[in-house]
């Protein structure tokens, strides 16, 4: 048994390296090694894997398919490797986490300082942008970003997901009204968030299980997330928002929500780490806490969205 798994961790990594001499260095071994080992779990399975060349390979269907499944029990090797090593570690030293801004400072911070009481001997340095942080790039332990990114390498955990709401104050409301269907915005001034060069004014909807979108306008624009947060309870205009950051608000009713009836784009906020394998016990708990704290921290956004919105 042990040989047999010791062949599934050699194919997870020979797909990941892509082809024989990548595999080889990373693995201090030598192509025809790695070769070697290949050709004997296709003999063992009667089956062809990949599609080889001089260069590089292709895995076949047959090969895609195993390739998921072993990857997944690499991963839970991995995951029973490190708890049973982290056990009788100490969870100790520098963490360095990354998150957006607004939910950073609304959310995330208050979690940290909890997560501290429960283990002292841990120093937190705390990175807060809406520009999508990178665990490698940006010398992270952990980052918590919106979306997953584009590097499979990363290892991601699914956090929260989200609605996008509709929502503005109820003083602009009572001088400007209350839209009653999408369409209405148009005749609004909407706040938009911008991202890098693109401006966020397609907001997504749906009817009868159908989604469109309404291409907004306005007077206002922000790179600031919690600038668009400001302004709106300011009265500025109606904006589209992540019901996480507007917990606190929704419960003294200071914004309010609007068109319920047609929301529909959701957000998924993801854990992100750069290793699984050499993941430290820090890091580790801290996965294991921000996972189970963090939805309990904005379950009172969902109970309060539900009294605003009647």
């Amino acid at each position: 048994m042990a040989d047999e798994v010791a062949e599934l961790q050699l194919f997870v990594e020979i797909v990941r390296a892509g082809n024989l001499s990548a595999a080889a260095r990373a693995l201090n071994s030598s192509p025809a090694a790695m070769s070697r080992g290949l050709t004997a779990l296709e003999s063992r399975l009667g089956v062809r894997l990949v599609t080889r060349t001089s260069r590089s390979f292709e895995l076949t269907e047959e090969g895609q398919l195993f390739y998921e499944q072993c990857a997944r029990i690499a991963a839970d090797i991995a995951d029973a490797e490190a708890e049973a090593s982290s056990k009788g570690a100490t969870i100790k030293g520098m963490l360095r986490l990354g998150a957006p801004m607004e939910l950073g400072r609304r959310l995330v911070a208050p979690l940290i300082t909890e997560f501290r009481g429960k283990f002292p001997d841990v120093q937190v340095h705390l990175v807060l942008s809406d520009s999508g942080l990178d665990v490698i790039d940006d010398g992270l332990d952990v980052a918590l970003r919106v979306g997953l990114p584009s590097d499979s390498s990363v290892i991601a955990k699914k956090v929260l997901t989200a609605k996008r709401i509709t929502c503005a104050s109820p003083a602009y409301f009572k001088e400007h009204g209350t839209p009653a269907k999408p369409a209405d915005l148009l005749q609004h001034d909407c706040i938009r968030l911008v991202r890098g060069r693109r401006v966020i004014d397609a907001w997504v909807f749906q009817e009868q299980g159908k989604r469109f979108e309404v291409v907004v306008n306005g007077t206002l624009t922000t790179t600031s997330g919690e600038v668009v947060h400001d302004w709106v309870r300011a009265g500025k205009g109606i904006a589209l928002k992540a019901d996480w950051d507007l917990q606190a608000e929704l419960r003294e009713g200071s914004i309010v929500p609007c068109l319920s009836d047609y929301w529909c784009d959701e957000i998924n906020l993801f854990a992100l780490c750069a290793n699984r394998r050499h993941l430290s016990p820090r890091s580790r708990a801290f996965l294991k806490f921000i996972v189970a704290r963090l939805p309990q921290a904005v379950t009172a956004t969902d109970h309060a969205l539900k009294l605003r919105a009647r």
